[in-house]
């Protein structure tokens, strides 16, 4: 049995004639725990419904949960280039059914060898125009998603590397319809049309290509070959890396300086997981340089120190908690973290337990904080940095998360940073403008920033792939979202779904977001009923939308349920077994 939580019905009748469809879960019921279509064998939730397919057949045919994550994000490259693909990079979480371990793949991109730490600033020395940074060569960091998910299947792969390319290579080659949320990103994108390529493929003259127009891409079908038959080398040297280093070099918008030297030497990683408790429970995640792991069990670890069940979860009460941890985290986040193998990063520190108390200290129940918030002391930090933080963009990215029939469970957020990345179209695919998630001031009053550029670093992320396991150490869930900085936010709250008010994926998914980034306190329009309250409470409250695009999967009694955000067009799919 086959379910979509959500999708595009052109793609569902050009790819899955035949398939039934359930309708959409009902709206989360708080009294009835774990609810909702259920599948015995193995699950997927995925951004794009093309690419959960790709994933659930990889699933179907013995191959386990990192076999189907790469089959997706090599879909995913071609149906949704404006949130990710192997131009960019990406956090992955995986936990072991066997050994109940969870290790974190790290395929971040890094700063080329010609950065600067003032590549951002404009001649009077202050921080040039995000929408200005985003676009062209500048931009552009070596991508890492390719050698990351080689390292991954190096370790864990049950199906043959090439095959898990064979459906991305067929839909490129055969075209796939272009579905209504893409369309209108083309539309309303005023930078496609200024590089040639891009205005090429997305466009038919000078208009935008509508939805159910059906897009061919051989020239990333030709990529994706290659990368199948010879391994990630095919991506990181040869024809391909001088491909990259020329659209960077010879950008028509803001060229740079890529080398074959820049491309070649990078190197994905594996790094310490970052987990803490929460009611009994355990929340793992990635590490710097995310700081979407740490910033989520930071403001579970203060919430732990309330009650949240005893509240609804859109009551103000708890809205103004989730808030003030929130920005606590925030403080934190902007005050310590970045690329830890440039900069110390206190990360034990920032998730002890003493220290995430004394901080919980600081949260009025009835009160909200006033003014900006100063880093905290955790155990084992140096002087914090206090200056202005970044501007808080970015709001592409994707997410997946899969859970296999031998028990493995996959949190993966993948990205190219801002919609369409750096609008350079390289051999079918395009390029990343991660470098704009660095600080774009490097220092204030003489402190330098944590995450400010350097050559070879890695720009500090927000992404938040979670695998949450239960009080005997097995998995229990896994999610994770995109949306830049509001990512802590929506895996926060989906957690808290699940964890505090007992709601079944679906429900926590379907929550309306409230979060507090070290400013205002954002809610969706869901929750107006509560602002006279918060702001009684003393909050400055920001209302508008929050395209978040959770995709989770929980362990239930009944099997495995999902969850896909119905503010994108994420999927779930999953199966019964034999």
């Amino acid at each position: 049995m086959h379910q979509f939580s959500r999708f595009s019905a052109f793609s569902l009748i050009f790819l899955l004639a035949g398939c039934a469809a359930a309708p959409p879960p009902t709206a989360p019921d708080p009294t009835r725990p774990w609810i909702g279509e259920t599948y015995r064998s193995h699950a997927v939730s995925v951004s794009h419904p093309l690419a959960a397919r790709a994933a659930l057949d990889m699933l179907n045919n013995g191959g386990g949960a990192v076999d189907a994550a790469i089959a997706a994000q090599m879909v995913m490259t071609l149906v949704e280039p404006q949130s990710s693909g192997i131009g960019g990079g990406g956090f992955l979480v995986r936990f072991d059914g066997k050994t109940n371990a969870i290790e974190t793949y790290d395929g971040r991109e890094t700063a080329p060898a010609s950065a600067r730490e003032d590549m951002f600033l404009d001649a009077r020395g202050g921080p040039i125009p995000y929408r200005d940074a985003i676009l062209g060569g500048r931009a552009v960091g070596v991508p890492g998603a390719i050698r990351m998910l080689e390292m991954a299947h190096r370790d864990h792969g049950r199906l043959p590397w090439a095959r898990l390319f064979q459906p991305a290579i067929r839909l490129a080659r055969e075209g796939f319809p272009i579905s209504d949320r893409l369309a209108r990103q083309i539309a309303g994108d005023r930078h496609l049309r200024k590089v040639p390529a891009t205005k090429a493929y997305f466009f038919d003259g000078d208009a935008p290509k509508p939805a159910g127009t059906i897009l061919k891409n051989p020239d990333l079908a030709d990529t994706l070959e290659r990368i199948a038959e010879k391994g990630a080398d095919a991506f990181y040297s040869g024809d391909l890396a001088r491909a990259i280093t020329d659209a960077v070099t010879n950008a028509p918008i803001h060229p740079a300086v890529m080398t074959l030297a820049d491309i070649s030497s990078y190197q994905a990683k594996k790094r310490p997981a970052v987990c803490a408790p929460y009611r009994g429970y355990n929340v793992c995640g990635m590490g710097p340089p995310s700081s979407g792991g740490l910033a989520v069990a930071q403001t579970l670890g203060m919430l732990d120190h309330f009650s949240l069940a005893g509240t609804g979860p859109n009551s103000p009460n708890a809205l103004h908690l989730i808030a003030e941890a929130e920005r606590l985290a925030f403080a934190d986040r902007a005050g310590y973290v970045g690329d830890s193998d440039v900069v110390p990063v206190p990360v034990k520190g920032m998730v002890d337990a003493g220290y995430l108390a004394e901080r919980a200290r600081l949260i009025d129940p009835a009160k909200a904080r006033d003014g900006l918030v100063d880093p905290g002391h955790p155990p084992g930090a140096e002087a914090a940095y206090r200056g202005p933080d970044d501007p808080l963009k970015g709001l592409s990215t994707a997410h997946m998360s899969i859970v296999d029939r031998f028990g493995n469970a996959i949190s993966f957020t993948t990205t190219v940073e801002s919609a369409f990345g750096a609008r350079l179209m390289v051999r079918g695919f395009l390029l990343n403008n991660q470098l704009t998630d660095f600080s774009f001031r490097p220092e204030w009053r003489g402190r330098p920033a944590p995450n400010r550029v350097a050559p070879g670093k890695r720009p500090r992320s927000s992404m938040s792939p979670t695998i949450v396991l239960n009080k005997d150490g097995r998995f229990l869930m896994a999610v994770g979202s995109p949306g830049g900085s509001r990512i802590i936010g929506y895996t926060a709250r989906a957690v808290l779904g699940v964890l505090a008010w007992n709601l079944d994926m679906q429900g926590a998914v379907d929550l309306p977001h409230v979060m507090n980034r070290g400013g205002a306190t954002e809610v969706e329009e869901e929750l107006i009923p509560a602002i006279a309250d918060l702001k009684a409470m003393g909050h400055q409250v920001e209302v508008g939308r929050m395209i978040s695009g959770l995709q989770g999967i929980l362990k239930t009694p009944a099997g495995l349920a999902g969850g896909a955000d119905r503010r994108r067009e994420g999927a779930v799919l999953g199966d019964d077994g034999p």
